[in-house]
């Protein structure tokens, strides 16, 4: 993946075909009896693996950020599909990560935005104007650095601090 981060095609089409069996198996675990449904989500997750590649943090293991990736898809096209009663997540902690199901269904579109102002309420200016443009605006990391006038590693590690310090209040509000 660090090599496919540096621009090296070879690589990323060698790690792509590496891991589709490794992302099957990973849905397979959440979605257990719709195989077309595994299929359509494999595909999203190479979709999201492409889209947020940039993410990856080449230090970390590489797995555990596949899977969460997975994870978030798996559940979220459960949950698109409205089969909250045929399934049973086996992740707990992919579920900690996700918004209560009560508020998804759209009931409350009013809440979840509070909820999602009052977050982001706790950064400081510039963590919440990169948390935007990442991950409510989808743009890529140089696209965020590029609208931020910032540089790719500062994008980067201004991200990195605004989850650290959304963990640490997460965490304290479990205490």
């Amino acid at each position: 993946m660090a090599r496919a981060q540096d621009g090296d095609q070879i690589a990323y089409s060698r790690l792509l075909k590496a891991i589709v069996p490794v992302i099957r198996l990973l849905v397979r675990r959440k979605i257990q009896h719709d195989p077309a449904l595994v299929e359509d989500v494999v595909q999203d997750v190479l979709l999201a693996v492409h889209r947020v590649r940039q993410t990856y943090d080449p230090s970390r293991p590489f797995l555990p950020w596949l899977s969460a990736i997975a994870s978030a898809r798996a559940i979220d096209a459960l949950r698109a599909r409205g089969r909250r009663q045929d399934w049973e997540v086996i992740d707990e902690e992919a579920v900690l990560d996700h918004a209560d199901e009560t508020l998804t269904d759209g009931h409350d579109a009013h809440g979840i935005q509070q909820q999602l102002d009052s977050l982001l309420s706790l950064l400081p200016e510039r963590q919440r104007q990169v948390v935007e443009l990442v991950h409510l605006r989808e743009m890529s990391l140089v696209e965020a650095a590029s609208t931020s006038s910032m540089t790719l590693s500062a994008v980067k590690s201004v991200l990195f601090r605004a989850f650290t310090t959304l963990r640490r209040n997460r965490d304290t509000d479990h205490e």
